[in-house]
């Protein structure tokens, strides 16, 4: 009870004793008396209430402030000023045993990280060797802020493959390379990103860092891209490079991509399309020709979890776009003239997710080129092919660790073939 009430109640005690004691008084003025106490009792007793409601209304305030609001998103990189930073990446250690059936492939070599169709080395004894690599390990900044009704986003993305810098002798130290550094805004967006021609969701899952690239569109490189709704143009870094011949590269005109996405609760497949250029110096003249492209490409559900993932591709002087280079978009016929080299590939696969954290994946990938016959029969590559079986599982949040077997085959013009094997182990940790 407050005190103040307490108060009260003693003085109106004593008061009525002492009422009650002084016999000589007026019944009336004792009444007034006691009425007047109690009118002020009662404001004593309203004004503590008001306070205790007021106290009432400060605490479910605060609370209120302090708790987030149900549902709220969970914050997504930390503010400084108005820009948004978001730092992350992944660390992945890969362990290859390969075995290839003719030839070798040098230790400094990329192919040594991860499948480069066009690698896979023809005629030779063959040989066996194993890579422990981290290498693949990537890391990532991006930074956003609002501009009217609209963000404005940089990003630059970097891992450590290909180094020119670094060996296996002590300290394995390979420096960073440029995998992605672009501004966006609106509807625009400059910079090196993956290439519009490609769709990256049809990428499949691996234990290694890229796996069924014989057939697969995988290239990223400088661009200006400008997005609407369900379609996408750009203007892409041009590049001429012929299989017979040392040229240099002379376009004027950069690659055209169109492409349109469909998207729904089945998954996206996207329609691209391409227009090139080719364009070369070869010291003594110069020519150029036209070359063009078309894929489709997407991930689509297949049952309740599983997804089945795809890339058809075909076309004339598509060269650098398809199989990570296999083979070049045009040679120099025996007039001296610029030819496009049609091509045609694709790959599937499908990821089938078991137990708790567990995922299947299999799938099979090729490139089939069809060279024009005054090639070098036993130095042009016909065709490159390759199936893999991968077991990848969660065993904590974000660390996944995976087991894969892959089988490559390369064919030349002339029918001789090469292959590779490969069981990879993984580790890889995203951030």
């Amino acid at each position: 009870m407050p005190r103040t009430i307490r108060g009260l109640l003693l003085t109106a005690s004593v008061a009525i004793m002492a009422l009650a004691a002084n016999a000589e008084q007026s019944v009336e003025e004792r009444i007034a008396a006691l009425e007047a106490m109690v009118a002020e009792l009662k404001a004593e007793l309203a004004a503590e209430k008001a306070d205790t409601d007021a106290d009432i209304v400060r605490i479910e305030t605060v609370a209120q402030q302090a708790a987030p609001a149900a549902g709220a998103p969970k914050t997504d990189g930390f503010l400084v000023g108005d820009t948004t930073l978001k730092f992350g990446g992944i660390v992945d250690l890969d362990v290859h045993a390969t075995s290839l059936s003719d030839g070798g492939i040098a230790s400094t070599s990329i192919a040594r990280d991860f499948y480069i169709p066009g690698a896979t080395p023809i005629g030779g004894e063959g040989t066996d060797f194993t890579d422990f690599t981290a290498e693949s390990s990537r890391f990532f900044l991006s930074a956003s802020k609002p501009v009217g009704e609209d963000t404005v986003q940089g990003y630059i993305e970097m891992d450590f493959l290909g180094s020119g810098q670094g060996n296996e002798l002590v300290s394995n130290s390979y420096s960073p390379r440029l995998r992605r550094a672009f501004v966006k805004y609106g509807s625009w967006l400059a910079g090196q990103e993956w290439s519009t021609f490609q769709n990256t969701s049809a990428i499949p899952e691996s234990a290694s860092f890229l796996i069924l690239s014989d057939g697969m569109v995988f290239i990223r490189q400088p661009q200006i891209r400008y997005t609407k709704g369900n379609w996408m143009f750009a203007l892409e870094n041009p590049n001429t490079t012929t299989l017979n011949s040392g040229s240099r590269d002379e376009n004027l005109i950069p690659d055209v991509v169109a492409r349109y996405n469909f998207t729904g609760d089945y998954g996206n497949v996207s329609i691209a399309g391409i227009a090139r250029q080719l364009r070369a110096d070869f010291g003594a003249s110069e020519d150029e020709t036209f070359g063009y492209g078309l894929s489709v490409s997407g991930k689509v559900k297949a049952g309740e979890k599983d997804d089945i993932r795809f890339n058809l591709v075909g076309g004339e002087g598509i060269g650098r776009y398809v199989g990570l280079a296999a083979s070049r978009s045009a040679a120099l016929d025996t007039n001296g003239k610029l030819e496009a080299i049609p091509s045609y590939g694709g790959l599937i696969a499908w990821r089938h997710p078991f137990g708790e954290t567990a995922r299947f994946n299999v799938g099979y990938s090729g490139l089939f080129v069809d060279n024009p016959n005054y090639l070098p029969a036993n130095a042009t590559t016909k065709s490159v092919q390759s199936a893999y079986g991968a077991i990848l599982w969660d065993v904590a949040p974000k660390v996944t660790v995976g087991v894969e077997l892959l089988h490559g085959i390369r064919e030349l013009e002339s029918g001789a073939d090469g292959s590779i094997s490969r069981f990879t182990f993984s580790t890889k940790y995203a951030f």
